[in-house]
């Protein structure tokens, strides 16, 4: 039995292939790794698997048809867990074509590579397959302070090109489900955050910034609220969703941690304060410092996952205070890690220690 992973040297696609691999250790299903490998992309992230044969490793585009329906073909995985997209709203705003094509394009191409393959296989191997694709809360559009949380039934309005091209790419999955049948499940989740994150959003941005001696950059007043999820918690749930889901099914997936930004920015800084405290002694929120807001910038941001929970018994392992803090722990015992990403030196190392180049 294998599993086919896109996107899985990504944040959390990375991150659900290292935990994938852990459990039950030798145990666990072998897996089918296909990244493009494009500028968020780091083997690096998977250095802790380097060399298990379980962990088959290719570079391609989900929109090569003919590599796809190859890897279908050779590996015969009994699930596609699809990761694989453009993730950063900021870059959706300036550079809007790439996300369509990743986003919309490539998920169109690797739905019928799927559908194609599904529709050769007979028996329990058809029966038991499945197709989970990774969506985000941001499809739901914003809500107003007092409205409730996104369920799965809430509409769908999303509001930058990010969203607009994920909410896209949904509709593009739930089609194949009703129109061919295939067995798709869609998840939903909030903003996550955890080791690997790549420093170009929030938490992971605010702890590089603040050791560096950099300004903290804070769109607008930051009252902006998001539900924070812990990326492992994430995985489980994926997992879970993935052995339990009824096809067809969307899940909402959060970390029951509303949270305002210019908040998660002062909790940074007290956990900074307290684990690698400035030289001067200064608090590092004195690095506070407040911008023009983006354009279009969703007010607000959370999810109801009760129904993960109700159907498939399922809720995070972490509060946010316990994840942040790990989160936090993380990236002060990884500064190499950090400093390659930064300094780009990643895409060599890919080269120097895999033979791949990015």
């Amino acid at each position: 039995m294998t599993v086919l992973v896109t996107g899985g040297a990504g944040f959390i696609g990375g991150n659900f292939v290292l935990d994938w691999l852990a459990q039950a250790q030798a145990q666990a299903e072998p897996v089918v790794n296909l990244d493009a490998l494009s500028y968020s992309g780091n083997l690096e992230t998977l250095e802790a698997i380097k060399g298990d044969r379980r962990h088959h490793f290719v570079q391609g585009d989900i929109a090569d048809r003919e590599l796809v329906s190859r890897l279908l073909m050779q590996h015969t995985p009994r699930a596609v867990i699809h990761f694989a997209a453009e993730s950063h709203v900021d870059r959706s705003i300036h550079g809007p074509e790439a996300f369509i094509q990743t986003n919309v394009v490539g998920t169109f191409g690797l739905l019928e590579s799927v559908r194609g393959y599904w529709g050769d296989l007979r028996g329990p191997a058809r029966e038991a397959f499945r197709f989970l694709h990774v969506s985000t809360d941001e499809v739901y559009g914003s809500l107003q302070a007092q409205e409730s949380a996104f369920t799965e039934a809430h509409r769908y309005q999303p509001n930058s090109p990010y969203s607009a091209s994920k909410a896209a790419s949904d509709h593009l999955v739930r089609a194949y489900h009703h129109t061919y049948g295939l067995p798709v499940l869609i998840t939903h989740c909030s903003n996550n955050y955890g080791p690997y994150h790549f420093p170009e959003k929030l938490i992971p941005l605010m702890i590089v910034n603040a050791l560096a001696g950099k300004p903290l950059p804070v769109y607008g007043d930051g009252r902006q609220i998001r539900d924070w999820l812990y990326v492992k918690d994430h995985c489980s749930a994926l997992c879970r969703v993935l052995e339990a889901g009824t096809p067809g099914e969307v899940y909402n997936i959060g970390g029951w941690n509303e949270k305002a930004n210019i908040d998660i920015v002062h909790t940074l800084c007290d956990l900074l304060d307290q684990m690698r405290p400035r030289d001067d002694g200064q608090s590092y929120r004195r690095q506070i410092t407040h911008v023009a807001d983006r354009p279009g910038h969703d007010r607000r941001y959370a999810i109801d996952a009760r129904k993960l929970h109700r159907d498939l018994g399922w809720r995070p392992a972490e509060t946010f205070e316990s994840g942040i803090r790990k989160t936090v722990r993380w990236y002060l015992d990884h500064p190499g890690w950090v400093q390659r990403v930064q300094s780009g030196a990643y895409r060599q190392w890919i080269d120097s220690q895999y033979g791949v180049s990015a």
